[in-house]
């Protein structure tokens, strides 16, 4: 994954149009995929850009959740006490609530403020979206 999340369009076209970027799901989980326009007829004004120094923070921080995670787990394989477990499970979940606060507040930063300037009603659609999912 490249240091700089870029994803941003303002044209209309009549040619194959691939892109790819990223989401981060409410659970942390980093899902990358690619778009194809065959047709051509289609149009974009939607965008965010993220800095390599925003990215690299919230990339160190779903790492070093996950190792949490992965020694977790060897601790329910070998036997370790529930408390223990447990307690490392809420630490595992106030990291995750963490690196989703950081996002959020990087996202009305930067891509909330640029679709209200620009009336883009779907973007702000799929924030409030996301935040009914991360507001469960």
């Amino acid at each position: 994954m490249a240091d700089n999340h870029e994803h941003a369009h303002g044209h209309s076209h009549s040619h194959d149009h691939i892109h790819e970027h990223s989401h981060v799901d409410e659970n942390g989980h980093v899902y990358t995929h690619t778009h194809t326009h065959a047709d051509g007829s289609h149009e974009h004004d939607h965008g965010h850009i993220h800095s390599a120094e925003h990215t690299r923070k919230v990339l160190n921080r779903m790492s070093r959740i996950i190792g949490h995670m992965e020694s977790t787990k060897r601790m329910v394989e070998d036997g370790r006490d529930c408390s223990e477990v447990l307690i490392q499970l809420s630490a595992i979940e106030s990291a995750i609530n963490s690196v989703s606060r950081v996002i959020l507040k990087e996202h009305l930063a930067t891509c909330v403020i640029d679709a209200v300037k620009r009336d883009d009603t779907a973007a702000l659609e799929e924030l409030n979206n996301a935040i009914d999912k991360f507001i469960k």
